[in-house]
């Protein structure tokens, strides 16, 4: 376990909507920060077969590109009708030919795939999202924070905040999609609390219980 030293940290993403999430979960910590898409970075190429190993690579991609540490999250959603597909493919089913992600084209895939396998039901539609954050210094060591947040696919889509897959997951225990959910309600978490929403908060309070609180 290393404690992080520096309020001076890189953002290692290229995904405007993951910047400014983790921006906005940073930000009342004092950091200073940069992202690899302001910055430039070239986008590694995620081989991995893990979310673990696909933050891994980004992470320390930036780090030993900067010099500084940086933070990554891979994420997605696993759905279990679909024998945890998209899982680590998630951005995948949202690519065009172009290059572009299309993300209303993904989340009509998974509908069609869970039409496909006869899940109809809410009972048939189990899934979660799943974040892991990777916090990478330079010299090239890691610690690595998994968060997971238990739900059901939604159809049709709804709500427009957030981005990617929100406006189809239903958080347990919930009504609204994460798509209907403000920032405030989805991330919902400071020191102190007990339990945070999202995927994406709870694997960031485990980053702040490990590497910044004394």
């Amino acid at each position: 376990m290393r404690k992080l030293e520096t309020k001076t940290i890189i953002v290692a993403s290229h995904n405007a909507g993951k910047i400014r999430e983790i921006a906005e979960l940073i930000g009342p910590f004092g950091f200073s920060a940069r992202s690899a898409a302001e910055l430039k970075f070239e986008e590694p190429d995620e081989t991995g077969t893990t979310f673990e190993e696909n933050a891994a690579i980004k992470a320390l991609a930036s780090a030993t590109a900067s010099g500084l540490p940086a933070l990554s999250d891979d994420s997605g959603i696993v759905i279990d009708a679909l024998d945890g597909a998209p899982g680590v493919y998630t951005a995948n089913w949202a690519e065009r030919e172009d290059g572009s992600r299309d993300f209303q084209m993904a989340m009509e895939k998974v509908e069609a795939a869970l039409q496909e396998r006869g899940a109809t039901r809410p009972d048939q539609r189990s899934c979660r999202f799943v974040s892991v954050l990777c916090l990478a210094w330079p010299d090239g060591h890691t610690e690595i924070f998994r968060g997971e947040v238990e739900g059901r696919v939604a159809w049709p889509p709804r709500g427009t905040e957030g981005f990617g897959y929100d406006p189809i997951f239903q958080p347990q225990g919930y009504e609204t999609t994460f798509g209907e959910m403000s920032s405030e309600e989805k991330h919902g978490w400071k020191p102190g609390d007990a339990e945070a929403l999202s995927h994406r908060a709870r694997a960031f309070k485990l980053f702040v219980e490990t590497c910044l609180e004394a």
